[in-house]
């Protein structure tokens, strides 16, 4: 397939994720779309359309305005869900919060988006009231949970809300107003998405329509209506919200929805909503291995599984889970849906049960896949380490060095995209006008990460660049780290850097710290600071004291001679 094919495609299966929307709940009203298993909520395409125009009518009875943005901060996933689509609805910009930000983390981004409202949980209220006088949002819809409900916790709103426009979440859902009719457009700005920073604050990611369908195209291509998708990824990343949740909509897939992973509920959960397809990112794979083998362990719906990154034994965990098939590629913010593979774990060999399978058949799933542009490989065979598959057939992917000059096959260097239509990529950094075009320079978006190109044409990853890692399924920047521990008036600087997880292919924090000439301070006094300001993924879990750091002639800190210290001291050896 060609790109321009590739493309036409594209288009032909609709860019504006609204209107399949409108399209399923036209075509097939009465078909489950959420499965909420938390509460035991199903909704139908029809009643999800409902109840979001619903809401998309309150924003607008409260003077939300088209390009308005409007932040969403939620832990619970159906409430982030309907809130997307409203204020999409509503011609604003869908605009999460990761609820795991405390402190200055958290008022930094509502400052920096400045949303015209924010829709929020009543168990916010006590963080929120703190930095009320600070935040310019005027415009709250609170949703607030009954006794009955899986989140509730009994917070009340205080009186820091006192003068604000607060509506119900719930009454806001039953909004009997006129319903919005907003053109969108494959331009038109659909969501800004926050990205850690590796040498400033994290960024805002602005995200056309067109973006979105870039990112869900080829993953939609390998589904059918028939397919079941299953959610337990945060939906303030582009993963869960996209890659799973507005995935389903292309397709008119049922999604079961959750909150959260959960090791021990996993395989119940799934049974419950009759999953086919799911993303396992990093340690969910050891965690869900680690269980004592069963022999129902193949008796589930599971056929097709995308793992992130690639763990060296995903044949083994398929071959014991009866995934017929794992996925891998490269997914990203700021670029979308890089690369793709497919990996036959069973060949023509009974994995997921006959009477337990939905979705193309295999034959079909294989053709399907090649005929897009995925790496089509043989599971049983070794993969090199940090595989990606191939490029995007919209994308153009480079190898390049530090002047941009394109590097020859087997050479690291940093992994950069070229956009073959128009809106495919990020369309900027939200006020940061520097930052976006050093990213987009030489009419290359460079992505950060160190990657290579192989002989075959297929792409592995090799590290990350620029000082930030991932934890626990989040990008932890480590300028974030060391400036939030430089808070403490005894710390005079801290490098932070990263060391290989006990579990999983995701890192650790260490952090080398050098404090105030003449102070002491404990580890645990220093944990305690960094809990009161930090999201528990991102609070250290090596804590060093250093007399002085190491630095280069030009005053920067050797972070690679820490990096060699922590791991020679705990004894692991550098990943490769």
């Amino acid at each position: 397939m060609t790109p321009e094919e590739a493309f036409a495609e594209m288009v032909a299966d609709g860019e504006i994720v609204l209107d399949k929307l409108d399209f399923y709940a036209a075509r097939l009203p009465d078909k489950i779309f959420i499965h909420y298993g938390e509460d035991d909520t199903r909704l139908t395409f029809a009643e999800f359309k409902r109840r979001s125009d619903a809401l998309a009518a309150g924003l607008a009875e409260m003077d939300v305005m088209p390009g308005d943005r409007v932040s969403v901060l939620t832990r619970n996933s159906l409430v982030t869900a309907l809130s997307m689509f409203a204020i999409w609805r509503a011609g604003a910009v869908f605009a999460p919060v990761n609820f795991n930000l405390i402190g200055e983390l958290l008022s930094y981004q509502l400052k920096d988006t400045a949303p015209a409202a924010l829709i929020t949980d009543v168990s916010f209220a006590g963080i929120l009231s703190t930095m009320m006088e600070e935040l310019p949002i005027e415009r709250f819809i609170i949703h607030a949970p009954r006794l009955q409900d899986h989140d509730y916790t009994g917070a009340q709103l205080n009186r820091a809300f006192a003068g604000k426009q607060v509506v119900s979440f719930t009454d806001a859902c039953e909004n009997a107003g006129r319903v919005p009719s907003i053109p969108r457009g494959p331009f038109d700005l659909a969501n800004i998405i926050y990205t850690s920073g590796t040498t400033g604050p994290s960024k805002g990611v602005l995200q056309g329509f067109r973006w979105l369908s870039q990112y869900t195209f080829l993953s939609r291509m390998l589904g059918t209506e028939e397919d079941i998708i299953y959610c337990d990824l945060p939906l303030y990343h582009v993963g869960g919200a996209f890659a799973l949740l507005a995935r389903a909509v292309w397709r008119g897939n049922t999604i079961g929805l959750w909150d959260r992973f959960s090791a021990s509920h996993f395989w119940d959960r799934i049974e419950e909503c009759g999953a086919s397809s799911c993303i396992l990112l990093d340690v969910m794979v050891p965690w869900l291995m680690s269980a004592a083998p069963r022999a129902s362990d193949r008796a589930n719906t599971i056929n097709r599984v995308h793992m992130q990154p690639l763990p060296a034994n995903h044949h083994e965990v398929a071959r014991r889970f009866g995934f017929d098939f794992v996925t891998a590629g490269f997914g990203q913010t700021e670029s979308g849906h890089g690369f793709a593979a497919l990996i036959d774990e069973f060949g023509d060999e009974e994995g997921t049960l006959r009477a337990l399978y939905r979705g193309f058949s295999k034959d079909q799933l294989r053709a399907t896949a090649g005929r897009y542009g995925f790496a089509v490989v043989d599971g049983a065979k070794p993969l090199p380490k940090g595989f990606m598959g191939k490029p995007s057939p919209l994308l153009e992917a480079a190898i390049v060095d530090e002047h941009d000059n394109l590097c020859p096959p087997g050479v690291v260097g940093q992994l950069a995209f070229r956009p073959r239509f128009q809106g495919l990529l990020l369309q900027q950094y939200f006020n940061k006008p520097e930052a976006t075009l050093k990213a987009l320079r030489n009419c290359w978006f460079h992505t950060g990460d160190a990657c290579s190109a192989l002989e075959d044409g297929t792409f592995v990853f090799v590290d990350r660049m620029g000082g930030y890692f991932r934890v626990r399924g989040e990008t932890v920047s480590s300028y974030d780290v060391e400036t939030l521990i430089n808070t403490h008036p005894k710390v005079r600087a801290t490098a932070a850097v990263p060391v290989p997880a006990r579990v999983g292919e995701e890192e650790e924090i260490a952090v080398f710290i050098q404090l105030v000439e003449g102070e002491t301070l404990t580890e645990e006094e220093l944990r305690d600071h960094a809990r009161a300001l930090m999201p528990k993924y991102m609070v250290p879990t090596h804590v060093r004291f250093i007399e002085a750091l190491p630095l280069t002639p030009t005053s920067k800190v050797e972070k690679y001679k820490l990096k060699r210290r922590i791991l020679d001291e705990l004894g692991i050896a550098p990943r490769t």
